[in-house]
């Protein structure tokens, strides 16, 4: 046995224990990517380095083994620069999207490729689930919205974009309008002021995590612009109360011709454990309410939208003037997490800003490697015009022309979660001319070789478990590659490991395409 210090707490474990199985007993986590239990080390990414502390040395945990009297540091400011630097080096050479650019441009942030995915398998029901985690109003936007998320469309390089807002307002008028059962009640009361589609969206989400949320709201009925400033052929009155009655089905209960003035907001305040002022444009009287305000509204943290004012938050025109619905109704869905977290005594901080990796536009040898995912035919129109929308043959058809150029592995790649938490710069090493991204399939998955690290996990999993051709490292130096050897095909190389290999890889070099 051997008796080692890990960042000050005595262990014992067994001799041939590397340092960083050490680590993990004593309850340290220490990053990898190249490490993989089933085959053990190989030195490559140098992600897991961890120092010794008698002489300040920086070492691969994962490759050296624990000795007597060791004494080992697993995180301070040099090993972070040190792994930081690390990933940078890694993704100056990676080539792809974490998010696809439809999804970032989408102020509600929408996963807009799955939502393709979905419906062009004929799986709508499946496609609200989906699109209602972000939107609680799709039937609305799908009429109303400008469609950024079109804007930025890589198929635009192809002939022109997705009709993603005809996609997702025919998930919206097809299906059931409020899939999900809210979760067991908390006990904690919020109270909405302003019923537009910043707070309808707030208390959809509020009411689904299981608070008793309430909407005051000036008029008579919920909506507030989309009511008043909508031409109705454009968004008929009947879809308007349809959705919005999905959202008061869940359980939200709505007060109109209530007039908040400063004093009925001071009982508000002080009846809820939460507040959230949806009010549309500040007016003179609210700056009254006792929170800070600027000339463009109500100041607000950048990410929770809490105001100066303990447990009160404030969204959409209160805090800044925009003409889309969908940036309100996006940051309805994003106050409903600051609340839920304040409300179990946790600092607000709201959605969780995740590393995305982008590359720009498609260069011209690209498009054919992103239409093998695709169709090659141009734009869908609806059948008689835009406002009748697509019938279920149309979205069927129009979906499968999204060319799918988000990740595969987003939620599972080692890479970016660790380039999230080491705060690492993409563009830091890059150089001016990037690769061209090429895809290869196989069986059920998809290689693309500009998302790989070289780590060399599929590698030695193919040798492992003896196939034929499997993977090797191919070339030299800076031009190295991952590939199959005697140009054979992906095919061929991962005949029995495909997804083997798939489920191995850290990134999303190989991923299920499924």
């Amino acid at each position: 046995m051997v008796q080692i210090k890990i960042n000050g707490h005595e262990i014992i474990v067994e001799e041939g224990t590397s340092v960083l199985h050490a680590a993990e007993t004593a309850g340290y986590t220490v990053p990898s990517m190249c490490y993989n239990k089933e085959l053990g080390h190989f030195t490559s990414c140098m992600l897991c380095l961890v120092k010794d502390e008698s002489d300040g040395r920086l070492f691969p945990s994962c490759s050296v083994n624990s000795k007597n009297g060791m004494s080992i540091i697993t995180e301070d400011e040099e090993i972070r620069e040190a792994r930081q630097t690390g990933l940078e080096l890694l993704l100056s050479e990676h080539v792809g999207d974490c998010q696809g650019p439809c999804q970032v441009a989408c102020p509600a942030h929408m996963d807009i490729p799955q939502m393709n995915r979905l419906i062009a398998a004929g799986k709508f029901e499946m496609a609200l689930k989906l699109v209602k985690k972000d939107i609680a109003i799709p039937s609305i936007l799908g009429r109303i919205c400008p469609a950024p998320c079109e804007g930025a469309c890589h198929r635009r390089t192809v002939d022109t974009s997705v009709s993603i807002c005809l996609l997702k307002r025919f998930v919206g008028d097809q299906n059931d309008l409020h899939p999900y059962k809210s979760h067991t009640a908390t006990g904690k009361k919020v109270a909405i002021v302003g019923a537009g589609p910043a707070g309808l969206a707030a208390a959809y989400y509020l009411q689904l995590n299981g608070n008793q949320t309430t909407l005051f709201d000036k008029e008579s009925r919920p909506g507030g612009l989309l009511r008043t400033n909508i031409d109705p052929e454009v968004l008929p009155s009947s879809i308007l109360d349809k959705e919005i009655n999905s959202i008061l089905n869940t359980g939200v209960i709505f007060k109109g011709d209530t007039e908040i003035n400063t004093l009925s907001f001071q009982n508000i305040k002080n009846q809820y454990d939460a507040v959230v002022i949806s009010t549309g444009a500040l007016v003179d009287e609210m700056r009254n309410w006792g929170f800070l305000t600027n000339s463009k509204g109500v100041d607000t943290d950048k990410n929770s939208y809490m105001t100066s004012m303990e447990g009160v938050f404030a969204i959409g025109n209160t805090i800044r003037f925009s003409r889309m619905a969908v940036r309100a109704a996006g940051q309805g869905k994003e106050v409903a997490m600051s609340v839920a977290q304040y409300l179990s005594g946790e600092q607000p901080k709201g959605e969780p800003k995740l590393f995305n990796s982008n590359f720009g536009r498609l260069l011209g040898d690209e498009i054919s490697e992103y239409l093998k995912e695709s169709v090659n035919y141009d734009r869908i129109n609806p059948a008689d015009n835009v406002l009748v929308g697509y019938d279920a043959i149309q979205a069927i058809s129009e979906a499968k022309r999204c060319l799918h150029c988000d990740c595969r592995d987003l939620d599972s790649c080692k890479l970016r979660e660790l380039s999230g938490t080491y705060k690492a710069n993409q563009r830091r090493y890059a150089s001016n001319h990037r690769k061209t991204m090429t895809k290869y399939f196989a069986h059920s998955i998809i290689y693309e070789p500009l998302k790989c690290i070289k780590c060399g996990i599929c590698v030695r999993m193919t040798s492992k478990y003896k196939e034929k051709f499997g993977f090797s490292y191919i070339g030299r130096g800076f031009d190295v590659v991952i590939g199959v050897p005697f140009n054979e095909s992906v095919d061929t190389g991962l005949a029995e490991t495909a997804l083997i290999v798939a489920n191995a890889c850290p990134t999303g070099a190989l991923s299920v395409k499924s």
